[in-house]
């Protein structure tokens, strides 16, 4: 990184990005070339392991990619605020952002579908939820495990 200031590097920096972001976009690669979807996630963190949750239609282009190639890329995003100046160069922008990478797979597990639809909702909602298996069976659910993530910020 660059910009080795800016740089997020604990632990406790990363989860405060996700409990702030609210979409974050996965990068695909199919035989139609790359594809970059945004999707609304949940999250959680034991240790170090950082899993991300994905709703999604059990059918289509993002499911067929990952079925192909599982291998995938992220980023998310908060705290946007464009910052003025007096002079052209002198703007600059506040934001914390993620990225990394990651497989990804179909949860097959109802108990762990309820559980991910479960995280996806507090995340969006901070709020409780539960489900049953039968109305995880009508969606499919993605579990994008991380194997790598840098954060960035500019506050």
């Amino acid at each position: 990184m660059r910009r080795t200031e800016r740089e997020l590097g604990q632990w406790e920096e990363i989860r405060s990005v996700l409990e702030h972001c609210r979409v974050c976009r996965i990068g695909l690669q199919d035989e139609e070339g790359m594809y970059i979807v945004p999707l609304n996630f949940g999250w959680e963190m034991q240790g170090e392991e950082l899993n991300l949750y994905f709703h999604s239609a059990r059918e289509g282009r993002k499911l067929r990619a990952i079925a192909t190639n599982p291998q995938v890329a992220f980023e998310m995003d908060t705290g946007h605020r464009l910052m003025p100046s007096e002079e052209p160069c002198g703007w600059s922008f506040r934001y914390e952002s993620l990225i990394g990478n990651g497989v990804a797979q179909l949860v097959e597990d109802p108990a762990e579908k309820c559980r991910a639809l479960s995280l996806l909702m507090h995340c969006q909602t901070k709020s409780a939820f539960s489900f049953t298996p039968q109305q995880a069976a009508g969606v499919a659910v993605i579990r994008l495990r991380v194997t790598r993530v840098t954060g960035k910020a500019n506050r």
